[in-house]
């Protein structure tokens, strides 16, 4: 049975996001958009990462629904001092400010989803591949909604 998705914004939504989760193919795609967070489906191939970053004014929670990897993080990009191996049913805290990277370690697709606090990206994007997110940051389309409550800069 397959699911979908799509996300209306900050409007009350349920749906099975275990299923949602492992089901998901996309690199990226937001389920749901809320005024202070949000949620993201996130499918990452073998050998491959969330991608190493930081959210200055955003803490994050990351679960893994499917596949197994090695969840890294520190103080910058070149000190990333905390490892940790998870797999299907752990969570990773990722506090605001922190380095942090995923790497899918498996031979399988690692399935996961993460709550961005405050929300991060644009309402309802689905990014196929990893190249398309930065793409899209690039060219300014990932960015957070207006109604949506950001940190004073």
């Amino acid at each position: 049975m397959s699911l979908t998705i799509t996300d209306q914004g900050p409007k009350q939504d349920a749906f099975d996001l275990e299923q949602a989760t492992v089901e998901n193919e996309n690199y990226r795609a937001i389920a749901w958009s809320g005024k202070y967070l949000q949620v993201s489906l996130m499918s990452i191939e073998p050998g491959s990462s969330i991608g190493l970053e930081v959210h200055p004014e955003t803490d994050q929670f990351i679960r893994l629904d499917a596949g197994q990897g090695v969840a890294k993080m520190g103080p910058s990009k070149d000190q990333l001092e905390w490892e940790q191996a998870v797999t299907d049913g752990w969570c990773v805290m990722v506090p605001a400010g922190m380095w942090h990277d995923i790497v899918n370690t498996g031979d399988d697709p690692m399935q996961l989803y993460t709550v961005y606090a405050p929300v991060h990206h644009a309402p309802g994007i689905v990014q196929a591949t990893s190249k398309d997110a930065e793409r899209d940051e690039e060219q300014g389309k990932d960015e957070p909604p207006s109604w949506s409550v950001q940190p004073d800069s």
